[in-house]
């Protein structure tokens, strides 16, 4: 399903962090947006471009992430448990503190990350 910019804004900007957990968000344009502590646990973020997005303390767990634009990113004290990253574009991305417990970043480009 794809979203209207409009569409997008509705969804996150509810009161409180956005809770978008197993949401159909393939290829929407989330860059440069604010989703602190949101909820995208399971959510399906194939291709999805979010570069520059705020994502600190997000749930991403068992998110589908493959082919997502990621570059200059904050994920720090995000939940990446489970999640798919396979081809996804992290560079310069920042991962401080986040969990990427069984966390498939196969193929993913990571140049610059900054993690730990």
């Amino acid at each position: 399903m794809q979203f209207t910019d409009q569409e997008l804004d509705d969804l996150i900007n509810q009161p409180g962090p956005p809770q978008l957990s197993g949401t159909d968000l393939s290829g929407a344009n989330l860059s440069g947006r604010h989703l602190f502590g949101a909820d995208l646990s399971n959510a399906n973020l194939t291709s999805a471009y979010l570069d520059g997005a705020y994502l600190k303390n997000a749930n991403l767990s068992g998110a589908d992430l493959t082919g997502a634009n990621l570059t200059n990113a904050d994920l720090s004290g995000a939940n990446l448990s489970d999640a798919k990253l396979i081809n996804a574009k992290l560079t310069r991305a920042n991962l401080r503190g986040a969990d990427l417990t069984n966390t498939d970043f196969t193929g993913a480009e990571m140049a610059g990350v900054e993690k730990i």
